[in-house]
């Protein structure tokens, strides 16, 4: 049965380990589908830690760009994060809003045009201050912008609060 459920909040809310306890709930195999670059090796540690803490139960796939190349018929997946995925093409599009957003959203449409159960992660970083700097308000338009266009999508919104699930959209 394909679903959409988008997994929203701020920083350290608890947004991952929500959804890989939904996931773990569906699926005794679910898929992580990592979008992040490694920019260091501290984040690199960082990203092998996460490995190893999820379990053998879980298929990690590491893709940055091109998820809708990614065959999860019939599988339960977490995609962590839409916010990261949504970062390497806008660095690759020297900030273009207009172009990232639909590349985004074709790929998006692409990808979940497969029966599966997908379980999406993102950041309301718009929920702070406005920034001085010009090309961090346009990411942060970016992420608005594509997170609505998910949560029109979505069968189920969950927005994460201090590690408390608030249902924005409630999930059948």
């Amino acid at each position: 049965m394909k679903k959409i459920i988008l997994i929203t909040g701020g920083q350290r809310s608890g947004k991952s380990t929500y959804a890989q306890e939904l996931a773990l709930s569906l699926s005794a195999n679910p898929v992580y589908l990592a979008t992040s670059a490694v920019w260091d090796e501290e984040h690199r540690q960082r990203i092998e830690r996460h490995k190893r803490d999820r379990g053998s139960e879980w298929t990690n796939i590491e893709e940055l760009t091109d998820i809708q190349n990614v065959d999860v018929s019939g599988r339960v997946v977490v995609i962590d994060c839409v916010t990261l995925w949504a970062t390497n093409f806008f660095m690759a599009n020297n900030g273009d809003v207009e172009d990232t957003l639909n590349q985004l959203k074709e790929r998006f449409v692409q990808f979940t045009a497969q029966e599966a159960i997908f379980i999406f992660v993102t950041n309301e970083i718009g929920l702070g201050g406005i920034s001085s700097n010009d090309l961090q308000r346009r990411f942060t338009d970016l992420i608005g912008w594509m997170n609505q266009f998910i949560a029109r999508a979505a069968d189920g919104v969950v927005l994460m609060v201090s590690g408390m699930a608030v249902k924005i959209k409630k999930i059948d």
